[in-house]
């Protein structure tokens, strides 16, 4: 009884599995096998590494970079809304729903933004 349940799921895993074994070994057996210098190499845009590697980077350009991902994200969603705005509001007795809707959502972006101003992840220095 089991195995008509969960038999698709099953074979479904070991399908993936050997997808995944069949993908390693033909990479393996396709790869050039010519391992020179150059190629061994760490690549860095066409120049030459010089240094450690491990080296101390500022993390702050990072953690702003995704602040701003993240808001361009959830800006994004303010055109759809906008485009059907007038037709979500005189919709079926939606009234100001779709309005009070999309204040909550940029209420939670304010305090988002509020959150990391006031925890100093926007300043540069």
């Amino acid at each position: 009884m089991l195995a008509i349940y969960y038999g698709p799921v099953a074979t479904m895993i070991v399908m993936s599995a050997a997808f995944a074994l069949a993908a390693l070994v033909m990479a393996y057996l396709l790869r050039p096998a010519d391992l020179y210098g150059e190629k061994l190499l760490t690549y860095e845009c066409g120049i030459i590494p010089w240094g450690e590697a491990w080296s101390k980077f500022f993390v702050r350009y990072y953690v702003i970079a995704l602040i701003f991902v993240l808001f361009d994200i959830e800006a994004i969603f303010l055109l759809p809304w906008a485009v059907v705005y007038r037709r979500l509001s005189g919709a079926a007795g939606m009234g100001l729903y779709p309005a009070v809707e999309m204040a909550v959502f940029l209420g939670i972006l304010l305090l988002g933004l509020a959150y990391a101003w006031r925890k100093g992840d926007l300043e540069w220095a």
